[in-house]
């Protein structure tokens, strides 16, 4: 069977990868638009942090919460993951197995504690290269997640 690399049809595993984001997607979703502050309040502040919703104070997005709409955090997740759109990152992602995820909440529930952060992936990326770890990009800041 012949391969194309250029091909945008997704294999069964890249598959996966897809699905674990979109999968992610829901729940975050769901924390944002909750009536629980400690649920959606972590949610908006990345939404605004990527810029994803323009012209908002957190507090005006958490009084308008129902304006958060899934691609506003599909959105979101994308630029974390250093992509500009979420067209770009779920292409990105049709060529990884969902075991090769970086984005720091698909790890997070394997990782043990406490994991550290730091103001750049790159000063992630150098404790983790001298001290162990693993360096993951959250937005402009890196965290180095210690397996438990």
């Amino acid at each position: 069977m012949h391969h194309d690399p250029q091909s945008t049809s997704e294999t069964p595993l890249a598959g996966a990868a897809v699905k674990r984001v979109l999968g992610m997607a829901k729940r975050l979703h769901k924390a944002a638009t909750s009536e629980s502050l400690a649920l959606s309040l972590p949610v908006l502040r990345r939404v605004l942090a990527t810029q994803t919703l323009h012209g908002l104070s957190l507090p005006a997005l958490r009084r308008n919460r129902s304006m958060v709409q899934r691609k506003h955090i599909l959105r979101t997740l994308a630029v974390e993951a250093g992509y500009a759109s979420w067209e770009a990152y779920r292409q990105a992602l049709s060529h990884l197995a969902a075991a090769e995820l970086q984005h720091y909440d698909l790890i997070r529930p394997t990782a043990g504690y406490p994991n550290l952060w730091f103001s750049t992936p790159a000063q992630a990326a150098e404790h983790a290269g001298l001290h162990g770890g693993r360096a993951v990009r959250v937005g402009d800041q890196g965290v180095v997640v210690v397996a438990g």
